[in-house]
């Protein structure tokens, strides 16, 4: 296997989101409390990144408020480098109210008309060069919203000359159309190198197709590697159209929260070990696109075992090890 000679850094440029929980020992008839955790899906695949020991950077738009507060300390505390970052933004945050369902599924309702996410503009992305980092992530509303998802896809066509481009679509049909992903997402998969994504969103995104089929559509659209979550199912992974299943291991789940993100910084951090970002996935084979895939599992599943996106804090060693719910959390 082909191993990394020095280490790799990612850039993850996206949103941060503060996820407000119903708090019932707090709440009575008249009162709702809430209890508020900084996350965004982005946000979150840079902390798992971080935590996993990927040296790596965020590229966000931090409020003046409050929350924005709170997501450049849980960033920084978990050792992300914000340099490029925007400061200080005068428009607000984004806030998502989460619903939990006994299984632990999270659904939201959205606050998030103009917040300071969406806001970018061409001069605050052409400040942001990307120097060493060996990989682009990014996805979810950032990519979506307007009027900075339009640059963002611009600066991916850029950066794409330099570093392996990763996607993840994450949609929110409650805040954004279906019809509007399905329109851009052609686009995003001709800049992409890796399109991860969950079951959920496969069938918004392409309601009636099977998980293979749809790997071949995305593939012909440019991207090399799909790969497709199915939470407790275990994922398939799609190379070129070479295909492999990789199961999840079996763990206690409190909830699903930033789960998918955790994948998606697994994956990363154990591609970028084994030596494949930095280019188009040239040298990636199936045997470690499936070590990679099961890496990404182990720390999925290590995150549905606490409350709320907090992805462990493990090294790659520790996480060898079968998922035991003994491995330190931040």
């Amino acid at each position: 296997m082909a191993r990394a000679q020095a280490p790799v850094s990612v850039t993850v440029l996206g949103e941060c989101v503060a996820d407000a929980f119903a708090d019932p020992a707090r709440s009575d008839a008249d009162v709702l409390a809430l209890r508020a955790l900084p996350g965004g899906g982005p946000a979150n695949t840079a902390v798992a990144l971080a935590r996993l020991g990927t040296r790596t950077r965020f590229l966000g738009r931090f409020s003046h408020d409050v929350f924005g507060a709170l997501f450049h300390a849980r960033l920084t505390a978990s050792g992300v480098d914000l340099t490029g970052s925007v400061t200080a933004a005068p428009e607000p945050s984004t806030l998502a109210v989460a619903d939990l369902d006994e299984s632990g599924q999270a659904t939201y309702t959205f606050y998030a008309d103009r917040s300071a996410d969406w806001q970018w503009t061409a001069d605050e992305l052409a400040a942001t060069q990307q120097d060493e980092a060996a990989c682009l992530h990014t996805g979810s509303l950032a990519l979506i919203q307007q009027p900075g998802g339009s640059r963002i896809e611009d600066h991916l066509a850029k950066a794409r000359e330099h570093v392996t481009v990763s996607i993840d679509p994450n949609v929110r049909p409650l805040l954004v159309p279906p019809a509007a992903y399905r329109e851009r997402l052609p686009h995003w998969c001709a800049v992409a190198d890796i399109l991860r994504l969950s079951e959920d969103d496969l069938a918004l995104l392409l309601p009636g197709v099977g998980p293979e089929e749809a790997c071949d559509t995305w593939h012909a659209a440019g991207a090399r590697l799909v790969v497709i979550t199915f939470g407790g199912r275990g994922a398939l992974a799609s190379l070129d159209g070479l295909r492999v299943t990789v199961p999840a291991p079996r763990v206690d789940v409190v909830d699903t929260v930033g789960a998918g993100d955790s994948y998606t910084a697994g994956l990363l951090h154990r591609l970028a070990a084994l030596g494949h970002l930095g280019g188009r996935l040239d040298r990636l084979s199936l045997e470690d696109l499936t070590d990679a895939c099961t890496f990404a599992a182990r720390v999925a599943a290590l995150t549905c075992s606490v409350p709320g996106a907090n992805p462990p804090a493990a090294d790659a060693v520790g996480l060898e090890a079968e998922v035991d719910g003994l491995l330190p959390h931040a």
